[in-house]
Formats: structure tokens, sequence, C-alpha cells
């Protein structure tokens, strides 16, 4: 029972109560950020103004590390997961406020000051980790990301100060091990989505990496009729999921798609027809006068097109 005890037991309610009131305010405002960029990149909501220009926060979140595709049709923005993040920490703070918990109370208290903890220690660590990528590796700027970051920073500093602790030694010591294993695991997610080739996708010269896979007979025909069909693909030159795509078909086929270049410095942008389109995600196809965002399989853009050719893709 001595003072190696992290909480006193002698307190009904462990850590200040103002201190769960900020961090709910702020889990608040971090949830609207990370859900309204979700929101957005699904299509549930409309164009999102980016301060600093629209532009930074293209590259931003669609580059390599911005999304998670899962299957054919859809990519899971990176957003996602720091929404349900900021839900986490959000739910932690207003727990103990709920009626009908005063005789779990204290351990109530006690687990979720532990659990916000280490999420905004987490959050924080991976969240500054996204910056550097931002900086060094994309070398754009993303209000929204910066936002995100200042919040897990900010709730971190405030489950530290409000969380009453008796032995921050401690705090400290299991913080640190989890920032490391934190970071570790980040670095190696950042190396397993990094481009194939650092020079390929650097910004600012605006000109798409060269597609090196060898077109068939069969991906060519394909891409002839989705040219003739009207077929068009809007991209941006530093978009790695656009080149994806073109390597789907091949150097050959590639060449007979109409392809759109959407990045305002990008080579021959038509930067205008993309957003009177609204084109908010890349690479988004245009087929019969509807959007399909998101790299597709050969197999589903011929069956959108409509293509009675042979199939050997």
């Amino acid at each position: 029972m001595g003072s190696s005890r992290l909480f006193s037991r002698r307190r009904q309610d462990l850590g200040s109560k103002w201190a769960r009131i900020v961090m709910a305010i702020l889990a608040t405002v971090g949830l609207i950020d990370t859900g309204s960029i979700t929101l957005h990149r699904w299509g549930w909501l409309g164009t999102l103004s980016c301060p600093g220009g629209s532009d930074g926060c293209d590259k931003v979140l669609n580059s390599a590390w911005g999304t998670v595709p899962l299957g054919d049709a859809l990519l899971l923005p990176l957003s996602f997961f720091g929404a349900i993040a900021y839900f986490a920490v959000l739910g932690m703070a207003i727990i103990p406020f709920l009626p009908g918990i005063a005789e779990r109370k204290l351990e109530i208290t006690r687990r979720t000051w532990w659990g916000m903890f280490l999420s905004s220690c987490c959050m924080a660590v991976f969240s500054l980790l996204l910056i550097g990528l931002m900086v060094f590796r994309i070398d754009a700027f993303c209000f929204f990301c910066v936002l995100s970051a200042c919040i897990s920073i900010a709730l971190l500093i405030v489950s530290v100060i409000g969380g009453g602790w008796d032995d921050l030694g401690q705090l400290f010591f299991r913080g640190f091990l989890l920032s490391l294993g934190t970071l570790l695991a980040g670095f190696i997610w950042v190396s397993a989505v990094d481009p194939k080739s650092p020079d390929d996708f650097q910004v600012g010269k605006g000109v798409p990496p060269v597609v090196e896979s060898i077109s068939t007979s069969y991906e060519i025909n394909l891409a002839q009729h989705l040219s003739k069909q009207g077929v068009v693909m809007y991209s941006a030159y530093w978009c790695p999921h656009c080149h994806d795509q073109k390597e789907m078909f091949g150097k050959q086929a590639t060449s007979q798609l109409r392809v759109i270049e959407c990045a305002e410095d990008g080579q021959n942008s038509q930067r205008a027809l993309c957003l009177s389109k609204e084109i908010e995600g890349f690479p988004t196809w245009e087929i019969n006068g509807e959007l399909f965002s998101g790299v597709k399989s050969l197999e589903r853009l011929a069956d959108l097109s409509g293509y009675n050719g042979k199939r050997r893709f």
C-alpha cells in the first residue's frame, strides 16, 4: 500500500474533472477532423476547403500512405483509423460522468485514465511520424493532418497533467516503451507502403513515372475499347495508385488510354476540367457519364464499359 502505487485510494475520483472535459472536447474536434476527411474520401461529404491550398491536401491524402486498398473497389482512408482512435478517447473521457456506475466508478476512472494516456501516447507518436513523412517524403502541406497531430499531442499533455498520477517515473517509463513500439511499427509500415523507387513519385517535376510493365494484346484491346467508348481516367502525376493502375495495363496499353492530368503543376494539366467534374480522388474513371473512384481491376473495367472481347488479363 506504499507510495509506489500509481493511484491513491484516498480519492474517489482519480485525476481532474476539468482534464477529462478538455480531453473530451479535443477528441471531439479530432473526430470531426478525421471523420470529415474520411467521409469526404468516401464521397459522402462535399468539397473540403484546405487552408494553405487544396493541392497540398490532395497530395498528402492521395499519397501511398494516405489510403489502404481493400479489395477492388474500396480505398480505406488512413483517417478512418484516426477517427476510431478519437472516438475511443472521447468515450473513455465521458464514461465516469455517466449515471449508474457509482459502484465501479473508482475502477472505471483508473482504467480510463490509463486508456486515455496510452491511446494519446500512440496517437501523438504516430502523428509526429506522419508529419515527418509529409514534410520530408511527400513534400506537401495538409492543414487537416497538422491539426490532427496537434490535437494528439495536446491530448497526451493533458492526460499527463490531469491524470492525478502518483508515480510519474513509472508512467513515463511505460509511455517510453509504448512510444518505441509505436515508432518501430510505424517505420515498418512506412517502408512497406513506400513506392518501389524513391525517385518515382517526387513531386514538383510534373511528369508521372514511367510505366514499365509490358502489355499483352488483350490489355491493348481493352484500352482501345475504353478510348473508343469515351472512357476517361482522371489522374495526378504524383499519385502512386494511378501508377499502379497504369501498370495493370502496361506501357503500350496505357498509351491508348485517355488520361486527364488533374494536378495543377502537372504536365498538360486540365485542372479546370477536373474541378468541373468534382473529382475528389485519384484515380477516378468516368464511364458512360458515371464516376468510379479508386483502382479497378481490368475485369471490372471491362464489365463497366461493356467490353465483349477476350479477357486473358
